[in-house]
């Protein structure tokens, strides 16, 4: 047993020292790559983007790497001080010293995960500060005060606690009562869970933290209800969100889940694009449902679930997968929130080398997404939509090919556009 922790010990250890140097390998191709072109606008968009937006892009990017290097070197840092340096076990043998057990099996089993999930807030309060009020607010994209981001904290730790201790303590007791095979009871109640947060999300949960009206623009409603109408979706309703109180990036989105779905609109959009290029952008989402890319992510998210849980099952009764992270099982009370926390610590750190195959279906999905809305509306629009958004995003147009390939869900500028050129050509002609 002890050899199978040693080794257990050094496969964790490797994955770790190999992510690590992979990505900040990634990260300085995407900084050299980004920074060799910054001082000339692509051809392709030499016409439509100057070069002071371009260059105002490439120093965001670049700025967004550097720092995310730190970040990676901390993340890298704190994983070992959890497991290998003992941190994990320290709270652990804290709590198990005291007298939470007197309040039931699972008190002390939810203080721990409490206890993890505080310090690792904590630690991460630096970056998160210092991402939102130095680096997007030099690039002119912060909107949010200090209040506000306080009132944000604290409105998502009291969902967190509400929404997720429920959901948390199910699944400890599952793990405790239901036997050998708990692991498919779990895996139900967390995509029960994942679907009521669907449902619940638009009406419920987003409106703590925005303010969403009704879309009052008539001409706008109009020509969005008519798309909708053409590619046969219905939706709850139209809705404007005060995006801009926290940020001037601009999106646009489908939320909730069957008869919930509605269409939201950030307010930054709706200033920066014209009525027929936000009828272009919401065709390239209803093109996603049209070919039922979120059916087909739900689908792979229940399936990817239950081997997780089904391999949760098993390390789970293994005494080496503890003690090969530097933590001592506990030999008389549960250990079932252990397994859980250090299963979550290094799904990410072993799931990361196969990301990228993730990412290449999620560039096919917007591929088919772009196609369907060139076919239903004018792919001119479409065109000049993203370029406006790729602007004020502030998103590269020149970023690394080897960088994109492993990270980016939607596909660069430039690809975007060369996919649509041959449709576009043919109405034309």
């Amino acid at each position: 047993m002890r050899d199978i922790s040693l080794v257990f010990t050094l496969v964790f250890c490797a994955a770790l020292v190999v992510g690590l140097l992979t990505r900040f390998y990634l990260a300085s191709r995407q900084i050299r790559h980004v920074a060799r072109h910054r001082d000339a606008v692509p051809t392709a968009f030499a016409s439509t983007i100057s070069l002071e937006a371009h260059q105002k892009a490439a120093d965001y990017t670049i700025t967004k790497a550097r720092f995310g290097l730190l970040e990676m070197a901390f993340g890298a840092a704190v994983l070992l001080g959890w497991t290998l340096l003992g941190g994990i076990d320290a709270v652990n043998q804290f709590l198990s010293n005291s007298n939470l057990a007197s309040y039931g099996s699972l008190v002390p089993q939810l203080a721990l995960l409490a206890a993890f999930g505080l310090i690792g807030s904590l630690l991460d309060l630096p970056f998160t500060l210092y991402s939102t009020f130095r680096i997007e607010e030099r690039f002119g994209f912060n909107k949010m005060t200090l209040k506000l981001w306080l009132g944000d904290m604290v409105k998502g730790l009291l969902v967190g606690v509400i929404i997720g201790l429920p959901i948390v303590a199910l699944i400890l007791w599952l793990m405790g009562s239901a036997g050998r095979f708990w692991w498919l009871g779990a895996w139900g109640a967390w995509m029960a869970f994942n679907l009521l947060v669907l449902v619940l999300y638009p009406t419920v949960i987003a409106p703590l933290f925005n303010k969403f009206k009704p879309l009052d623009d008539e001409v706008l409603k109009t020509r969005v209800t008519a798309l909708m109408q053409r590619c046969g979706f219905a939706a709850k309703g139209l809705f404007v969100m005060d995006g801009s109180k926290r940020s001037a990036h601009a999106n646009a989105y489908f939320t909730g889940f069957g008869a919930a779905k509605r269409v939201v609109f950030y307010d930054t959009l709706l200033k920066q694009l014209t009525p027929a290029e936000v009828d272009a952008v919401l065709a390239h989402e209803l093109g996603h449902f049209k070919h039922k890319h979120i059916i087909k992510r739900i689908v792979l998210m229940f399936a990817i679930s239950l081997a997780g849980f089904a391999l949760l099952g098993w390390l789970s009764s293994q005494v080496w997968f503890y003690t090969g992270l530097g933590v001592r099982p506990n030999m008389t009370g549960s250990n079932d929130a252990l397994a859980l926390l250090l299963f979550m610590l290094i799904v990410p750190l072993f799931s990361f080398f196969i990301s990228p195959v993730f990412a290449r279906f999620s560039r096919k999905h917007e591929f088919e997404a772009d196609a369907y809305a060139v076919s239903q509306t004018d792919g001119r629009d479409l065109q000049s939509a993203l370029l406006k958004l790729y602007q004020d995003n502030a998103s590269t147009l020149t970023p690394d090919p080897v960088f994109v390939k492993f990270y980016y869900s939607h596909p660069p500028a430039s690809e975007r556009l060369a996919r649509m050129a041959p449709a576009l050509q043919g109405s034309s002609s």
